[in-house]
């Protein structure tokens, strides 16, 4: 038997290059088949086989953001939306949902405004589906009409190039808890709903968007706790990189304001007990007084869109995705990583793969969840990726959190927190930090202290950190031909 030494440089070559990467040259999947037989033969070595009749690697599409859509306490829409942030003009009220008047943490960001009738054109999907479902769809509407795209089966054209990848961290939760009940009033001969299922389902808010508007492409949920917005994004940039898809309706959405999701937080101590007299007060990212976050709901839905696709058809761009990170600490359950590792390597990754340098990304539209650990630990990896950057405070490079505006939405963070991100570049002007009132020393950054900020926003960053310890990264810039 003979050893090979051509065919295993060559398995080892082509184990350690990605076939699909663009930038990257190696042996084809065919010939790594054939070079790995031939690592112990009997036969004469053989010659290297020729490469003349090998596809060319795919050049990976570029792709931009075309349409927006958000849902939120503080607006629908997101001009109505966009201008709360800006102003710094908190939806976080007393809740009103249920009777929350037996638990420590008593405020919360409701989307009161809105009806879910406004959105769906068949309305037994209302009656069949969770507050979650109903919430995304009406964002995912907005996005398609906002792109100037039809919005129904009948009006959708080529609906088999359109996909939809929704997060959320926890699916149909208000279902879950109405039909528990049920359930347990008469466990012998429970009336629970046949639509139980396929409600609480966290891919169902995906499918009922497909059936909704008629997209046929790609389509399935991501759940990553309050990463899934996040990481849903990134999932559908390379849908459409890799030419899965022309256009992909992808972003989060949550409706956990239940008795039980209030109960289950309080009882991890994880919200904030101080603010019931006060509750605009109560979200307070980045100060030296946050107790822990505030209970937010709604979805945030972008439109990506293959810039060759988009120029097309005239499409007005609002920005360039560029650069996607996904990462887990494998630390601990609920707390980050100490100092942000985890973090820090999702924004490298985001970094690298957008092929921009740091000092061209200004603006990070942070996780900043008003928790002693988050905000902490975000400001580390902050300064770890970014360094000097970051903390000379000259101006350049600016950090805020939407939280105290809108809540914390939980698996809708990273949809409603990239139409901030994408809007800021697109308008030049970045919203504020509010209830930034006792700087902290180990928060040190500049994070747009309760005005916003009028400024050119060249690349923006989205953050967001789950439980289980995932992180995620999505970066944004101002689109070039």
């Amino acid at each position: 038997m003979k050893f090979s030494v051509a065919a295993f440089f060559a398995v080892v070559v082509s184990s350690s290059t990605p076939s699909t990467n663009a930038f990257t040259s190696g042996i084809s999947k065919s010939a790594a088949i054939a070079t790995k037989s031939q690592l112990f033969s009997t036969a004469e070595p053989i010659t290297e086989p020729s490469t003349a009749s090998e596809p060319k690697a795919k050049i990976p599409k570029r792709v931009v953001v075309t349409g927006l859509g958000v849902v939120n306490g503080c607006g629908i829409g997101h001009e109505e939306f966009f201008q709360a942030c800006l102003d710094g003009k908190s939806s976080i009220d007393r809740v009103k949902r249920f009777d929350i008047s037996y638990m420590p943490c008593q405020i919360g960001s409701e989307c009161h405004q809105f009806d879910p009738k406004d959105w769906f054109t068949n309305p037994k999907n209302i009656k069949s589906n969770d507050r979650y479902t109903h919430l995304a769809v009406a964002a995912a509407r907005q996005a398609l009409r906002d792109a100037g795209l039809g919005d129904t089966p009948e009006t959708l054209e080529k609906p088999e190039t359109i996909g939809v990848m929704v997060g959320t961290a926890f699916g149909g939760m208000e279902t879950f808890e109405q039909q528990t009940l049920k359930l347990a009033a008469n466990p012998e001969k429970p009336k629970v709903s046949p639509f139980t299922i396929p409600a609480l389902l966290g891919n169902t808010a995906s499918g009922v968007i497909g059936i909704e508007m008629g997209c046929q492409g790609p389509n399935y949920g991501v759940t990553s706790a309050c990463a899934s917005g996040s990481h849903a994004i990134g999932e559908a940039l390379g849908m459409i990189r890799d030419g899965h898809a022309d256009r992909m309706l992808c972003g989060g959405t949550e409706a956990t304001m239940t008795p039980l999701c209030y109960a289950g937080f309080t009882a991890m101590k994880a919200m904030n007990t101080d603010f019931n007299d006060n509750p605009k007060g109560g979200s307070r990212p980045f100060d030296a007084g946050r107790g822990g976050f505030v209970m937010g709901e709604g979805a945030g839905v972008i439109l990506l869109e293959s810039l060759e696709s988009a120029k097309a058809r005239g499409a007005r761009i609002y920005a360039e995705l560029v650069g996607y990170g996904a990462t887990c600490d494998a630390h601990h359950i609920t707390t980050p990583a100490p100092e942000g590792r985890g973090l820090a390597a999702a924004m490298e990754m985001a970094l690298a793969e957008s092929g921009i340098e740091k000092t061209d990304v200004n603006y990070i539209n942070a996780h900043g969840t008003s928790t002693p650990y988050n905000d902490k630990f975000e400001t580390m990896a902050i300064k770890k990726v970014f360094g000097d950057h970051a903390t000379a405070k000259d101006g350049k490079f600016v950090v805020s959190s939407t939280k105290g505006v809108t809540g914390h939405t939980l698996g809708a963070a990273g949809g409603i927190e990239a139409v901030v991100a994408v809007r800021s570049i697109a308008d030049n002007v970045v919203p504020p930090t509010i209830n930034y009132d006792t700087p902290d020393p180990e928060c040190d950054l500049d994070y747009v202290p309760n005005e916003k900020r009028e400024m050119e926003v060249k690349a923006a960053m989205s953050t967001n950190l789950g439980f289980g310890g995932h992180n995620a990264a999505v970066l944004f810039k101002k689109f070039e031909d």
